[in-house]
């Protein structure tokens, strides 16, 4: 009788695995990538935006396990809101990376590079499948023309102060649409990355580097995801707003 119980816990075994298995091979079907790892130490060293650069050097080689779990996923096995989750993380954990390239003896990622030349966005030296890519094909060969949503902008992290902060946990394609709403939010209703003053909207240039992303209209997108006074004040005064944009502070987004 437990020679019959064992085999039979062993058949079932078997089938579920089966079952499993073609749950994951099946067309249609996808399985969502794990970013629990990642998820630890953003919770760790991210604090209301502010990345502890010193903590993530303790701890690279769970970083880099992390992106080297990356480059051995099959992208094109997920979803398509576990794809874009996966590539917004792998901007986030990729700049991180590169920042502690050089960590501490660097004030801004532009240490690692210049505008010009060599821009550290360009550097090709994070593994995805069969090749390295840089930050700069994950945003704009990538998230950019393969999502359209500009909602990315605020998901994306440059390690810099005037970046919309880093959340302190990965995104995931199952709550995707909230945490970009979130990050949306946040970042607009923001005073130290834009404001309005009489009649003039202070805005990032984020809404000027990628203003087609935005229809050209920022003021529409803020309309959208402003909140309480704030709102109301755009509304009222929406036909004779004037856009400025704002400087870019480019210093490290770190304590």
């Amino acid at each position: 009788m437990d020679s019959l119980k064992r085999i039979n816990r062993k058949v079932a075994k078997y089938l579920l695995s089966g079952i499993i298995g073609l749950a994951i091979a099946a067309p249609g079907l996808s399985a969502a990538m794990d970013h629990s790892l990642f998820g630890e130490l953003l919770g760790d060293h991210v604090k209301n935006g502010v990345v502890d650069y010193q903590g993530f050097k303790k701890n690279e080689t769970r970083l880099d396990s992390y992106l080297e779990l990356l480059g051995k996923t099959d992208v094109q096995a997920l979803g398509r809101k576990d794809q874009f989750a996966f590539y917004i993380n792998a901007y986030n954990a990729g700049t991180i990376k590169l920042i502690l390239s050089k960590y501490p003896n660097i004030t801004s990622i532009w240490d690692l590079g210049n505008r010009v030349f060599n821009s550290p966005f360009k550097k090709k030296f994070l593994q995805l499948g069969s090749r390295k890519v840089s930050l700069d094909y994950i945003e704009n060969d990538i998230l950019r023309p393969r999502f359209a949503d500009p909602r990315v902008h605020f998901a994306i992290n440059c390690a810099s102060k005037s970046c919309p902060p880093l959340l302190s946990q990965p995104y995931q394609g199952e709550i995707l649409d909230r945490q970009l709403n979130n990050a949306a939010r946040t970042f607009i209703n923001d005073t130290r990355f834009n404001r309005l003053n009489g009649n003039t909207l202070y805005i990032s240039r984020i809404f000027k580097w990628f203003s087609e992303d935005f229809d050209n209209d920022p003021l529409t997108f803020f309309l959208k995801y402003a909140i309480g006074d704030f709102k109301e004040n755009l509304e009222d005064r929406k036909s004779e707003i004037r856009i400025k944009y704002l400087d870019y502070d480019w210093s490290l987004n770190g304590k």
